[in-house]
């Protein structure tokens, strides 16, 4: 009795951390989101800009933030210091994202971005790592869980802060890049003070590609093969303001579509972690990629009117709270803890230059044919990944099962 009570307090303990991390993230994506709503209509008005180029400037950035997330992740890993890069990280974000406010050409939209996305780069592999060694293997689909919703809840807010600032005080959306370093602030103030720092013990000297074999070693390799695939079909939220322009939505407006996909975010969260706990992470990841391909199905069977606009923000939104909960949850039964870093900086990598195909070509198809040649082409990769992760499952079921029988 006594033993489980220490277990208790110490799980409710790891889980502080959790929930700390959890608003330090909230308070960032309120920043984040309050611009991200604005901000693929608002590049679009810049000069020199198309929806090609917006697809390539969300496709490099966002290549250029998982890459980089490989370095970080070897980098806290080597020194052994998680909570150090992942204050640098955002710290750096916070000042860069507010000069969207004076960004007069595509090229400053670029340059920005990408400015932003390194920050993004260098916090997310450590943070992922120090979430990851704050709790037991068993809890980990309910902390990522945890920490999403709380991500997405200021997710929500900030598009709902957008939207309201615009109808109601005349602001234009330069005024709201502004006005979102206040949030930003308030997320640094919390990992300075809340957040402590969680490594797991070191097998000795770090060497990257000591570290990068021995991650790889069986069914990771596999595995990232699969979420390769998916991730090369898998726009971002940026597609979803595009089809909410075409529907009709007003600029005012928009963030409230992309309002409805954090809601739809925030509420699948935690089930989908606490799911995966129970039933096996890789099954509910193929829920998640049906989902998407579901997302790819309305987008090209559907009429583009107000209603459907929002439909296909929400179904969006219930993909990437399964998709991005559960995958990260995944990578420290491949990783030891040691490891983490190194594990969860390899799978940036393998995801960042999958999707800077997926919203370079994502991009271009909507421009050149329009939104149904994009979703047919989201609809091919994401079946692909389907079939393989079944596959990938049933391998490990007839292992398991030879291995009961042996």
């Amino acid at each position: 009795m006594v033993k489980a009570d220490l277990n208790r307090e110490s799980e409710k303990r790891a889980f502080r951390n959790v929930f700390a991390l959890g608003f330090v993230s909230f308070f960032t994506d309120i920043s984040s989101e309050m611009i991200f709503s604005l901000l693929p209509t608002f590049i679009l008005e810049l000069p020199g800009s198309s929806e090609a180029v917006l697809g390539a400037i969300e496709g490099v950035a966002e290549n250029l933030s998982y890459s980089l997330r490989a370095v970080s992740g070897f980098f806290s890993d080597m020194f052994r210091r998680r909570k150090l890069m992942v204050l640098i990280g955002y710290a750096f974000s916070n000042v860069v994202k507010p000069l969207f406010a004076v960004a007069h050409s595509a090229v400053d939209a670029l340059v920005i971005r990408v400015a932003d996305r390194v920050g993004k780069a260098v916090r997310t592999a450590p943070r992922d790592a120090l979430l990851s060694d704050s709790v037991s293997e068993k809890h980990l689909g309910r902390a990522f869980g945890l920490h999403r919703t709380l991500d997405q809840s200021g997710a929500i807010l900030g598009p709902v802060i957008a939207s309201v600032v615009m109808l109601f005080f005349g602001l234009t959306a330069r005024d709201v890049f502004w006005i979102s370093f206040i949030p930003g602030s308030a997320a640094l103030l919390i990992l300075l003070l809340l957040v402590q720092e969680r490594i797991g013990k070191t097998t000795g000297q770090y060497k990257l590609l000591a570290g990068m074999r021995m991650v790889l070693k069986g069914d990771y390799a596999i595995l990232l093969v699969i979420v390769g695939i998916f991730s090369l079909g898998a726009f971002n939220y940026y597609i979803v303001i595009l089809n909410a322009r075409e529907a009709g939505v007003p600029e005012a407006v928009r963030p409230l579509v992309y309002a409805a996909v954090n809601v739809a975010h925030t509420l699948v969260a935690i089930p989908a972690g606490i799911l995966a706990d129970r039933i096996g992470r890789e099954k509910v990841l193929v829920i998640g990629y049906g989902i998407f391909a579901a997302t790819t199905l309305i987008l090209l069977l559907s009429p583009k009117l107000y209603l459907f606009a929002f439909l296909v923000a929400v179904v969006f939104g219930a993909y990437g709270g399964i998709v991005e909960t559960v995958q990260r949850a995944l990578v420290p039964r491949y990783a030891q803890s040691a490891l983490r870093g190194t594990g969860y900086g390899l799978y940036y990598l393998v995801v960042g230059a999958c999707l800077l195909v997926a919203n370079s070509v994502a991009g271009a198809l909507w421009g050149l044919y329009g939104s149904p040649a994009t979703a047919l082409y989201s609809l091919a990769l994401s079946s692909a990944a389907i079939i393989g992760m079944l596959a990938f499952v049933s391998r490990q079921k007839r292992r398991e099962h030879s291995a009961e029988s042996a």
